[in-house]
């Protein structure tokens, strides 16, 4: 029976704060000023870019920052297949993965849309959405996909090279971790190389290494592979 590690080590929650901007830097400032702000433009923000180019970081990043200034929010993804119906004590509606929405998703998104810029009451509320395309290009109902890219809209690029090493070595130390150089070759060259799978893996070789009180190196994570 192999050993349970306990888990002393949890991933760091997402933040506008330990999002790496290179490239990005208009959108993290903008998300900055509308987090942090109640008094808020409602209107709508579109982010869209390819995988791995924090998309759903920051959108969670979002979420959090305003779940801490005690404000609501309505979260809609493509693994809510049966959407709620809009909550008018929500003040920020967020939208991500939009690209992969059913039909029922994407009647749940207009309703929502539509309520949070018209609602029954009190004043209209921010929409924050994301998908890997511009709205233009979107395969959506055509009163979702007008509305989605009609406030402001930011392409997000993928980080570079240097950056996502960068990332990975400060997502290892948060957690305690020592990646050597060999180590984090192997993960970047054999492994999907987008942030959220990488830090996935990350995940799954801490707890690996301390179920067999071993370090992070090659032959850990071959093993690792061999028995998980």
């Amino acid at each position: 029976m192999k050993q349970m590690a306990l888990d002393i080590g949890l991933a760091p929650v997402p933040t506008l704060e330990n999002f790496v901007a290179a490239g990005n830097e208009a959108a993290l400032e903008h998300l900055r000023l509308w987090t942090a702000n109640p008094m808020r433009s409602p209107v709508p923000t579109f982010l869209w870019g390819e995988g791995g180019s924090g998309k759903t970081h920051l959108l969670s990043a979002v979420r959090e920052a305003l779940r801490d200034h005690g404000a609501r929010t309505g979260w809609l993804d493509a693994a809510n297949l049966h959407p709620a119906e809009f909550d008018e004590a929500w003040e920020v509606v967020i939208l991500d993965d939009c690209q992969l929405y059913t039909a029922e998703q994407q009647a749940a998104a207009f309703n929502w849309f539509v309520n949070a810029q018209t609602p029954p009451s009190g004043p209209a509320r921010w929409v924050l959405a994301a998908a890997d395309r511009p709205p233009a290009d979107l395969q959506l109902r055509e009163d979702l996909r007008t509305r989605l890219g009609w406030g402001h809209v930011f392409q997000l690029t993928a980080l570079g090279e240097p950056e996502r090493r960068a990332v990975l070595r400060r997502a290892a130390d948060e957690r305690g971790v020592f990646l050597g150089d060999d180590v984090m070759d192997f993960m970047l060259n054999r492994f999907s190389r987008d942030l959220s799978s990488l830090t996935m893996l990350l995940d799954q070789l801490d707890a690996y290494a301390l179920r067999t009180q071993r370090a992070i190196t090659i032959p850990l994570i071959k093993s690792m592979l061999d028995n998980e």
